[in-house]
């Protein structure tokens, strides 16, 4: 059993891997010299069998030439075969050339791969208005194509060489099984700063040998999506390339329709990944030193208990808060009441929770005398939980931010550089 916030896995087994843990899934890698020297950053993800897509992208209107195009493939419902991705240029802000670039990289991709240039998905990430060269394109994905293989290792470097400011790569993976039939779920995902999602600067790949048609894994994402990653605040800034895609090529044999058990564990297992991979970006914010966890419950409906976890992991004074080890309550409180959520605050408690113990820092809307030591110390561990009980219904949900600290502003003063 795995607990996540308020969610409870129990019928799925976490596992050692990422893109490469599902069955015909391939991964590789490149130093194509697009922005850094001396680092990979380029990665590709690849199946030989067609896979279904199911995916959710930013709401920004500057949207990414990436964007764009995968939006389309999105729509027409065809099948693909790979994502390609490169980090250091975010292909964002450039124009009729950006989209042409764009879509250089995905026919060259294709072309390598022997798969049509609509069957090939792109994302880029990193400086937003600068433009990609096409030569270290061309040059990279001839060696992404040679790299290919199904290796845990290459499934670790392509999450190494999609990093921008990140500090760790970032993998889950699940299985479950169904009639003697074994589903494998696995991901990767960068991101670290410009981290808001409606829809992070985040790019994710999920990867399923489970067999499913678009609508169902669409339907599917988009909720995973709600509750993971729309549930996670570095710094209140959106991207102009936040893009999540799942690829199921159904080689497990195992056929995920609505109202079957097999829905279900699917459901479980993709959540599961969604989850554990929003958690890893949080806990990576740029700068940070621990991760904010805020659990609500009580709540009239889902929506409020959304609202008014993320409103609390949002606050740049809770935040702040956390970064310098202070309970101070007042905050969570504060925040709570602007998140635009109609609630009775006379009866809200609040608590802090730590490993098996727990502190009731408000009761009934009231703060309380604490112990400002032990709170100190709690304050300064990894991960810092709050629990914050409504008492107006039976809803609830959990968001994941990380502290505010003076290496945000460093790491982003000089971004460019």
């Amino acid at each position: 059993m795995v607990e996540q916030g308020l969610e409870v896995f129990e019928n799925i087994e976490p596992i050692d891997g990422g893109v490469t843990a599902a069955k015909g899934f391939q991964a590789s890698s490149v130093a194509a010299g697009i922005k850094y020297k001396g680092r990979e950053d380029m990665a590709l993800v690849y199946s030989e069998y067609p896979c279904t897509l199911g995916a959710t992208f930013t709401q920004n209107v500057f949207a990414a030439a990436p964007v764009l195009y995968d939006r389309e493939i999105l729509k027409n419902g065809n099948p693909i075969h790979a994502v390609v991705l490169n980090t250091g240029i975010a292909n964002a802000g450039t124009g009729l050339r950006g989209k042409e670039t764009n879509l250089f990289m995905a026919a060259e991709m294709a072309r390598e791969l022997g798969v049509k240039p609509d069957e090939v998905l792109t994302c880029s990430t990193g400086v937003i208005g600068f433009q990609l060269s096409e030569e270290p394109i061309y040059e990279g994905v001839k060696k992404l194509k040679e790299r290919l293989n199904d290796s845990r290792e290459n499934a670790f470097k392509a999450a190494m060489a999609i990093m921008t400011t990140d500090t760790v790569q970032k993998e889950a993976a699940c299985s479950f099984t169904v009639d003697g039939k074994t589903v494998t779920v696995g991901g990767m995902t960068k991101g670290s700063g410009m981290i808001h999602p409606d829809m992070a600067t985040m790019l994710s790949v999920t990867t399923t040998d489970a067999q499913i048609d678009q609508y169902v894994l669409q339907e599917l994402v988009k909720e995973s999506v709600d509750d993971s990653f729309n549930m996670i605040s570095v710094d209140r800034d959106t991207s102009t390339n936040d893009t999540y895609i799942v690829m199921a090529n159904g080689r497990s044999g195992v056929k995920i329709e609505r109202d079957t058990k097999a829905y279900e564990l699917f459901r479980e297992a993709l959540r599961y990944v969604c989850i554990t991979l929003a958690k890893k970006m949080a806990a990576d914010g740029e700068g940070a030193t621990r991760m904010l966890e805020v659990i609500v419950t009580g709540a009239k409906t889902h929506e409020d208990a959304r609202k008014l976890a993320r409103s609390v992991t949002a606050s740049n004074l809770v935040k702040a808060m956390v970064y310098g080890a202070d309970a101070n309550s007042g905050r969570i409180l504060d925040a709570l009441g602007y998140a635009g959520v109609d609630f009775d605050p006379d009866v809200v408690d609040v608590t802090f929770l730590h490993e098996d113990d727990m502190m009731l820092i408000v009761q009934d809307g009231v703060v309380m005398k604490i112990d400002e030591d032990k709170a100190t110390e709690w304050m300064k561990q990894p991960v810092v939980t709050f629990l914050c009980e409504l008492k107006q219904g039976r809803e609830g949900a959990t968001a994941w931010g990380c502290d505010l600290t003076h290496d945000y502003v460093n790491i982003n003063g000089d971004y460019r550089s």
